[in-house]
């Protein structure tokens, strides 16, 4: 099967099968970030992983990075829908899948994954190899880097070796630009996002931030469930309730980020209050920057 060198695994026998190959060559992952806004930043972003394992729970883990980075719209579905993806599941896996399977193995960095508000970049290393051009790959002319590794990839992952993935995801999604990289020694694939509400989406954030003073990130790390204002005001050891309202809580619900549970009925003596999703994923994107 050609997966093998005397008695041990080569290179392609180790992607595919072993069970943890990067105790081998550390290299060969993904690293995967998302941002949340249009340019790279190393102190804020909203998701990050190591992705790491063989070819296989490399793809499926990288491919639920994605899919959990972007948005979904209605696109004419019922309003409590779960909404579709923003682009074809296809695209994703298209590209995907020639990142692991035609990168570069000679070199030792990492396939890198980066999400941002208007794309996604997955950058892989290795240049083209001399006898295609970013013309032929779209066309469907393919050149098997790693011969081994491919004629095992159709077995394992969603890969059929023809040549025909970077068609196939430029006719279900035509945003898809190439950039060849010799001097770098990388391949850079955007995929555009959908733009709506993009810029809505950056500015929010960006105002969610400059309004986010040090008691109401205290307010929400509190709230890990439902609770009553005296239970909030006990937990960060306040006594004066109109400080509390006008310093603590008040900011935090005009900023969407705690929400009352009987809405209806402001000083009602069973009232509650709980994170909003906006709430759980700033606390979430808090306790990743800190450590």
């Amino acid at each position: 099967m050609g997966l093998c060198d005397g008695n041990e695994l080569n290179l392609a026998g180790l992607l595919l099968f072993a069970d943890r190959p990067q105790l081998y060559r550390p290299a060969f992952m993904i690293k995967a970030v998302s941002f949340p806004g249009r340019h790279f930043t190393d102190s804020v972003y909203t998701d990050s992983e190591d992705i790491n394992g063989n070819l296989l729970e490399q793809y499926e883990r990288a491919f639920a990075f994605i899919v959990r980075n972007l948005r979904r719209v209605q696109a004419q579905q019922g309003f409590n829908s779960l909404g579709k993806l923003e682009m074809p599941k296809q695209v994703i896996e298209e590209i995907l899948v020639n990142a692991l399977v035609h990168r570069d193995y000679f070199t030792s960095s990492s396939i890198r994954i980066m999400i941002f508000v208007d794309r996604i970049e997955i950058i892989s290393p290795g240049s083209l190899p001399d006898t295609l051009s970013l013309e032929t790959i779209q066309s469907g002319v393919s050149n098997r880097r790693n011969p081994t590794l491919t004629a095992h990839a159709v077995q394992i992952l969603p890969y059929r070796g023809l040549g025909t993935g970077i068609p196939r995801a430029l006719r279900d999604w035509p945003k898809i630009t190439f950039h060849d990289d010799p001097l770098g020694n990388q391949f850079r694939v955007e995929i555009q996002r959908l733009t709506d509400h993009v810029t809505d989406h950056v500015t929010d954030h960006v105002k969610v931030h400059r309004r986010l003073t040090p008691q109401v990130k205290a307010l929400i790390n509190e709230l890990i469930q439902e609770s009553s204002r005296r239970d909030l005001m006990r937990r960060l050891g306040l006594e004066h309730r109109r400080n509390f309202h006008e310093v603590y809580l008040q900011p935090a619900l005009d900023l969407g980020l705690v929400a009352q549970t009987i809405p209806q009925k402001n000083r009602s003596r069973f009232q509650r209050y709980r994170l909003t999703e906006r709430g759980k994923a700033l606390l979430d994107e808090l306790h990743r920057v800190s450590g």
